[in-house]
């Protein structure tokens, strides 16, 4: 996934699939500068990760 592709998932008001390494993730923000995401993971564990956008799929 991009950057800008991150960005509009955030704003969105729609819930957006996103997966990290086969996981289903909520955004929780970005550091454009660094090209990461902060992440989630849907439905159980609330502990954030710091990952690379890269490794971020739309479903």
């Amino acid at each position: 996934m991009d950057m800008n592709r991150v960005k509009q998932i955030v704003s969105s008001p729609d819930d957006i699939r996103v997966c990290y390494h086969g996981q289903s993730v909520w955004i929780d923000g970005y550091d454009e500068a660094k090209r990461t995401a902060t992440v989630h993971m849907r439905g159980r564990d609330h502990e954030r990760h710091i990952v690379p956008v890269e490794e971020l799929t739309e479903e």
